[in-house]
């Protein structure tokens, strides 16, 4: 039986106690609160009635005697709640009362199932209709806690309330790692603090910094190689062993170390030799093989070791983490002294107080593991290197999954997953447990300490920047940290968890780097593009973030507009309001930006959140919002995002088949899911097909292919009633290869079933599609609306919306009549 505080076993009672307790005749219970979704996803949720919300005098409220303890995460999290939801709370010592949120340090809290993982980084999350309380044993765990708190704020519709219950959570693994080779590119220190954060944000705990390497050979004498070594001292015995491209002092090592701690997050140095050890042969040319002409040094000179134990000794003082990264991995000369080394390096970090690690590399380097150190931690990156069974097998004391056909980035590579993690088969099928090849440990082996993803950047020559490498790297930040922390118990398919993920973006207090997932949701029109408003910073609004946000200043009229680019169908917006919400305002449509229209308007609004307005499509290209009432004159208007979309997709999320896959994890369902970084990817061939069942006869004139690479040179694009009978609707010929997106748009015409039919490749591959798309109404006139703009607000406001919009205002093909909305439409789950 688990272990739990007293308080929380009466909370987690209480439902249940009180029905029991209460007459045949009374009113039934109220549902019981589903678990939340947050990234990574709680372990355990005991669901109650009702919600949480903050009040107008909400505070953070530190423990009795504790406020030197959570001082500093106290004053993050108001700073971060401020970022979250614009609103300001104080931090405070005081008695807690109704509306406050309590962060409490409680050593004494256990937890069976958590163990030692809730000891050292778990929490109890609760909820009451009066506060919320996050309780850890550890201030690791209260800022965990933190980050659930945040995270539930910012999906929650105004931001301001969290459902009743209570979470035990902690991880299953110790290490939930990420490691990124600076030594080969240099990342600047802002983009090291920001990731430091990115990862407390999902709670992933280990950052890897590979401090120095080289590129390879290839036809190039050593003396054209790239290489660097990012450490920059003051002794003057290594001056110019630092690189003149970039490298870190210990100012900035003392500011990663920082942010690292706040943010529960342990940096790992790591110094890799005796192979791609360029940068220090440059430094000392007599400590290479070949005279120097190597990267890999020669380890039968004592004055080698020597000096590698003196870079060691010179940082690792600069190293606030347990454990100092030695490398060792890749040397493929001088067997016999590369054992040596190996030791003689653990030794020389157990003697400056640190924890050797080192990349597994035994099965190459060693015919057994006869006489070499133990007591070292094992990335296990290659299974031929130095795969798990062969770690456990001679009695490594613990090894962590860095699997390279698993895990390992090279960013824009042929190998290596050079466009990015699979994150639907990581999500799917992979733990820190799994490595391929037969080589899977159990989970929680005792000697996996968990495991840790990796960037390369073994292009030396090429022009991508860090940014770039970002862009590679967030898509699945969120899945490993879901499937390090508590596995599979999202409970949720991988679309709708992305979905999440995109919504929560990378967190606050971000200098650097923002969410690269800010993609346009399924018929999304507006994400990036140009935007102006009458003050404030109109971009924001259009930014896809969810912690920036436009604001007006004081005042009751304001405007904020979006150039679509083009003329286009426009059919809903939906406007999320921060606390600074209008009470009265109106959405406006123009094809020229000059001349107005507008096409549906609010009234009366009491509350901060989403307000969604849906009309009959419209064909404009700019699309305003104008402000007539603030909610108060002083505060003026502030919205987190407006978002205006096309007309629903009837294939959102509709059965969909194919005549092949390539893998399984290319399904054609990856077309139709709303997510335009999920693709279908057919067999090698001519001649195959996608379809969609729209589950009923619908009325069909648009659809929209966004190919990959491998795109469709030749196909036609057909209809059906049954899936038998197709009749084609439009006949493609002769498209260019490569990547593109194909807009189609026909004679309208009714049919349950659409199908791309493949005639002939545009490359050697199959076909592939990232989002296939289906629509009725194309660019018309808009008819008349007689419906209220729709609004999830409780409050009794009202709507109005004109009964004709001129076609002067609008640009026409010259149909008529209009398509009235799907209501039901829920294309805008699919992102933030």
């Amino acid at each position: 039986m688990k272990l739990r505080p007293t308080w929380l076993v009466c909370l987690l009672s209480l439902p249940a106690f009180v029905a029991m307790g209460a007459p045949a005749a009374a009113e039934p219970v109220s549902a019981v609160n589903a678990k939340p979704a947050v990234v990574p996803a709680l372990q355990e949720w005991e669901g109650g009635s009702g919600t949480f919300e903050l009040r107008k005098h909400s505070r953070i409220v530190l423990a009795k005697q504790q406020g030197d303890e959570l001082a500093g995460p106290g004053a993050q999290v108001a700073a971060d709640l401020e970022q979250v939801t614009g609103r300001k709370l104080d931090v405070s010592p005081r008695i807690p009362q109704d509306g406050d949120i309590v962060l409490s340090v409680d050593p004494t809290l256990t937890d069976a199932e958590g163990g030692a993982r809730f000891a050292e980084e778990g929490y109890t999350f609760t909820v009451t209709d009066q506060n919320v309380t996050i309780a850890a044993p550890t201030v690791k765990g209260v800022f965990y806690g933190t980050r659930t708190l945040l995270q539930l704020l910012l999906l929650d519709d105004g931001r301001d309330s969290i459902s009743v219950g209570a979470a035990v959570d902690w991880p299953n693994y110790k290490v939930r790692g990420f490691m990124l080779d600076v030594g080969r590119r240099f990342f600047t220190a802002d983009y090291i603090r920001d990731y430091l954060r990115l990862m407390g944000w999902f709670k992933l705990n280990q950052l890897q910094l590979h401090l120095n390497d080289n590129g390879f050979k290839g036809g190039r004498p050593w003396s054209e190689v790239q290489a660097g070594f990012r450490l920059k001292t003051d002794n003057p015995e290594l001056a110019g062993l630092a690189s003149a491209d970039g490298a870190y002092d210990r100012a900035d090592w003392d500011s990663f170390e920082d942010t690292a701690a706040v943010n529960g997050v342990t940096i790992i140095p790591e110094i890799d030799a005796p192979a791609h050890s360029l940068a220090f042969i440059r430094f000392r040319p007599s400590l290479g093989l070949n005279n120097g002409d190597s990267d890999h040094l020669d380890l039968s000179k004592p004055e080698t070791t020597a000096f590698m134990k003196s870079v060691f000794g010179e940082f690792v003082p600069w190293f606030r983490s347990p454990d100092v990264h030695f490398g060792a991995d890749e040397y493929t000369v001088d067997k016999p002294r590369y054992k040596v080394y190996f030791n003689e390096m653990a030794a020389h970090i157990r003697a400056l107080g640190k924890h050797p690690r080192a990349w597994g590399s035994l099965s190459v380097m060693a015919p057994n593991a006869d006489g070499y150190d133990r007591d070292v931690t094992l990335n296990s990156w290659n299974n031929g290197w130095y795969g798990p069974q062969a770690i456990k097998r001679d009695g490594y004391s613990s090894f962590i999954n860095t699997n390279d056909a698993l895990l390992y980035i090279v960013p824009f590579a042929g190998y290596y997953h050079g466009h990015g993690l699979d994150g639907k088969y990581l999500y799917d099928q992979w733990e820190p447990h799994v490595f391929p090849g037969g080589q899977s440990v159990a989970p929680g082996d005792p000697q996996l300490l968990g495991a840790m993803s990796a960037v390369w950047n073994d292009l030396t020559l090429a022009t991508y920047t860090e940014l770039d490498v970002h862009g590679l790297v967030e898509p699945t930040f969120g899945v490993l940290a879901q499937k390090m922390w508590s596995g599979a118990k999202s409970g949720a398919p991988y679309s709708t968890f992305l979905g999440t993920v995109r919504r929560l973006g990378v967190g606050t207090g971000l200098t650097k780097v923002a969410t690269t997932l800010a993609t346009a949701a399924n018929g999304e029109l507006s994400v990036g593009r140009p935007a102006t408003a009458s003050a404030g910073d109109a971009a924001a609004a259009f930014d896809g973030v969810g912690t920036t946000k436009w604001a007006s200043g004081p005042g009751d009229e304001a405007w904020l507009q979006v150039d679509l680019g083009k003329p286009v169908v426009v059919s809903k917006v939906e406007l999320d309001w921060a606390p600074e919400h209008g009470r009265d305002y109106a959405v406006q449509v123009s094809s020229d930006g000059a001349t107005w229209t507008t096409v549906a308007a609010r009234t009366g609004r009491e509350a901060a959140g989403i307000d969604t307005l849906t009309f009959d499509p419209v064909t404009a290209r700019h699309v305003r919002l104008t402000g007539t009432q603030a909610n108060q004159k002083q505060d003026g208007y502030a919205l987190w995002s407006m978002r205006v979309f096309d007309a629903p997709d009837l294939a959102l999320r509709r059965p969909t088949t194919a005549s092949s896959s390539e893998v399984p994890s290319l399904g054609p369902e990856n077309a139709t899911d709303g997510d335009a970084k999920t693709r279908w990817a057919s067999a090698y061939r001519d001649g195959e097909w996608i379809q969609v069942d729209l589950g009923s006869p619908q009325p069909v004139q648009r659809v929209l292919l966004d190919w990959e690479t491998a795109s469709g040179r030749d196909y036609d694009l057909q209809v059906s009633d049954d899936a038998t009978n197709w009749r084609t609707v439009a006949a493609i010929r002769d498209k260019p290869s490569g990547a593109r997106v194909d807009e189609l748009t026909f004679a309208p015409v009714t049919g349950r079933y659409v199908r791309m039919q493949g005639i002939r490749r545009a490359s050697g591959f199959g076909y592939s599609l990232w989002r296939f798309e289906v629509r009725s109404g194309g660019l018309q006139q808009a008819g008349t609306n007689n419906s209220p703009a729709e609004g999830p607000e409780a409050s009794p406001a009202q709507a109005t919306v004109p009964a004709q919009v001129s076609s002067s205002n609008v640009e026409s093909d010259g149909l008529t009549g209009s398509t009235a909305p799907n209501a039901s439409d829920d294309s805008t789950l699919a992102t933030g």
